[in-house]
């Protein structure tokens, strides 16, 4: 990042690095979540659950990347491997042991809430004090709320059919 391009950021930069490192774990753990749900997910609805969850795992994906951009553009080091994913997360990771529809959607529910109320207390952390961060947070909340609505809506769905 350049000069006046740091000078811009009102923030303890190695704690929002921190931070940011742990939503990256976060959304790496999204994506095989999302991903291998697709790929077992059994039941009723299964082929709208499946392409949902495979939309969803590319969706935590791009937020990675977007993450990994911010932290790499503000001097940090993304976290590098599946074991610093798994000693940094906020919300975890639920293996689809349980491969039903109705599971895998509560599990996938469970996880877009976690990340709802990360991206909230960071996008309060940053307002204000680091603009470029506050945008990227809040492009990526209004995905994570978008998904809680269309699994929810499916469980609905589901729920009706039942």
């Amino acid at each position: 990042m350049g000069k006046k391009g740091k000078e811009i950021v009102e923030v303890n930069v190695e704690e929002l690095i921190t931070s940011l490192n742990r939503a990256l774990a976060d959304e790496w753990l999204a994506v095989y979540q999302y991903w291998v749900g697709s790929k077992v997910v059994e039941g009723i609805l299964r082929g709208v659950v499946a392409q949902e969850l495979a939309q969803h795992a590319k969706e935590e994906l791009e937020h990675a990347e977007k993450l990994t951009e911010r932290i790499t553009q503000l001097g940090g080091k993304p976290l590098l491997s599946p074991e610093d994913w798994y000693k940094n997360t906020n919300c975890g990771y639920q293996p689809p042991e349980d491969t039903s529809v109705k599971t895998l959607l509560k599990q996938n529910i469970e996880g877009e809430r976690c990340a709802i109320e990360v991206y909230r207390k960071l996008l309060k952390e940053v307002e204000g004090k680091d603009y470029l961060t506050f945008n990227l947070l809040l492009g990526i909340l209004e995905d994570e709320v978008e998904h809680e609505e269309d699994l929810e809506m499916i469980l609905r769905d589901l729920e009706k059919v039942e």
